[in-house]
């Protein structure tokens, strides 16, 4: 079976993958152009990628992302190009709290867990004195200038002393990344500081110059959709005028004379599939080997990027199995304490349009990057686990009403060392091969507006070259 030239003379673009991404990447294309006809190639049963909800005790609550960074402008752009602008929400509280001996606030004036404000970390109590004179020995040391690439766990704690990268860094690194600060780039996970620090190797100044830069708005922080980000991937699809096929898996992406052939489907019913323009809006390893064969360079560096898998075990309880009600919006759990969870967010307070009905509903994260064994049990074991562990925390009494368990196997792409370096020959090897472009979270951004982002990057890319022939 064959798909071949649209008979209308429309240039064809195939996008493969229907996350966010690749989503967003076909109503860019549709919209800018209506000469061009867009399919899009999704290999499992539904769109969406990580974003999805579903009820838990009768509230809708999303098993993936379940906020946005609202100051990025994209994810809240394409939000209301969809007409889904009425129905952002902002949450009733973004103060969190770091779990270590007891829940503890999360200081204010700090930059991915870096403080500008050392007063305020002192008084948080999460350091002990001696522990703050280590992080403000920072001002006194010797320039440290970051030139090339390094850990964020290496460079701060070197600074600061490890205390600081232990119960505040790395808890906030690991709640983005699922992964590891001594791992983690950071050029790539905190690239706000690296313009101060080429010159002054000061943290704290950096942090400062960072914050003292930022935007005075009112304006919050986050957002997410009324009835969860969930819904996201469905507006998108259902407005983006591409033809959507799912359980469709491209298994080989050739180069033809002018354009592309993909095969579909299973290796005993292929289907080829021609396209004047490709965009591959997939993770990096399927990435990878769709493009070993025309692109081997680009294909042995993205397999390089390593992935962390995760789980979200969701669970409802009454109100009164909480001595008192929570406050702020969760808390990060430092890997150091030995506990499956790494981050749990009080969904019913965070977002107070679900609040009500006298259920409390709680999503608790768990897996870190290298830790794949943890979540080897099955969901009733995971879903225990984690509440007695939410029952330590904060005391919550009795059984859940209702449990959810979502796992997501490779889920977050681990931006180690020398990252961005990766990328930039990833996108220079692509750059190469006319009509096709990669866009995505693997690259430069994990976040919806990021992903956004990249995808509006590919179609410039695709559409710059279909207008050159």
């Amino acid at each position: 079976m064959s798909s071949g030239p649209d008979p209308s003379g429309r240039r064809h673009v195939v996008v493969v993958g229907g996350g966010v991404a690749g989503l967003t990447a076909a109503w860019e294309l549709t919209r800018r152009d209506e000469n061009v006809r867009v399919t899009l190639l999704e290999a499992s049963p539904r769109v969406g990628g990580k974003l999805q909800v579903s009820e838990v005790a009768g509230v809708p609550v999303d098993e993936g992302a379940e906020a946005m960074l609202a100051r990025r402008p994209e994810g809240v752009e394409l939000v209301c190009a969809l007409g889904l602008g009425d129905e952002l929400v902002e949450p009733g509280t973004t103060r969190a709290a770091i779990w270590t001996d007891t829940l503890r606030p999360m200081p204010t004036g700090h930059v991915m867990g870096v403080p500008a404000d050392l007063d305020a970390l002192a008084s948080s109590g999460l350091l002990a004195p001696a522990e703050v004179d280590r992080v403000r020995e920072d001002e006194r040391l010797p320039a440290t200038p970051v030139i090339e690439d390094v850990s964020v766990g290496r460079y701060v704690g070197e600074r600061m002393g490890r205390a600081i990268v232990d119960r505040l860094v790395e808890p906030l690194l690991g709640g983005v990344y699922a992964g590891r600060a001594d791992v983690l780039s950071l050029h790539a996970t905190v690239p706000q500081l690296v313009p101060y620090l080429r010159d002054n190797g000061s943290l704290v100044a950096a942090a400062r110059a960072v914050t003292a830069g930022a935007p005075r708005t009112s304006a919050p922080v986050f957002a997410s959709l009324r009835g969860g980000l969930g819904r996201l991937p469905t507006a998108l699809a259902s407005r983006c005028g591409a033809e959507i096929r799912t359980s469709a898996t491209v298994r080989e992406l050739r180069l033809l004379q002018g354009g592309w052939s993909l095969t579909v489907g299973s290796p005993r019913s292929p289907e080829q599939v021609t396209a004047d323009a490709v965009v591959l809006a997939l993770p990096a390893r399927p990435a990878s080997r769709l493009l070993a064969v025309e692109s081997p360079y680009a294909a042995a560096d993205l397999a390089m990027i390593e992935y962390a898998s995760t789980a979200l075990v969701t669970l409802a309880f009454p109100a009164g199995a909480f001595p008192e009600p929570p406050v702020g919006s969760g808390f990060l759990v430092p890997a150091s304490r030995g506990r499956l969870t790494k981050a749990a967010t009080f969904v019913t307070t965070k977002w107070p349009y679900l609040a009500g009905a006298g259920i409390v509903v709680v999503r608790c994260s768990v897996g870190r990057h290298g830790e794949e064994r943890s979540l080897q049990v099955d969901d009733d074991t995971l879903a225990a686990a984690v509440s007695a562990e939410l029952a330590e925390a904060v005391g919550v009494t009795g059984p859940p009403i209702e449990t959810r368990v979502t796992r997501w196997g490779g889920a977050l792409p681990q931006y180690a060392v020398g990252h961005l370096d990766l990328v930039s020959r990833i996108t220079a090897a692509v750059d190469r091969l006319p009509g096709l472009a990669v866009c995505g979270a693997a690259y430069q951004g994990v976040g919806i507006p990021a992903c956004v982002a990249s995808a509006r990057q590919a179609v410039d890319r695709v559409s710059a070259a279909l207008a050159d022939t």
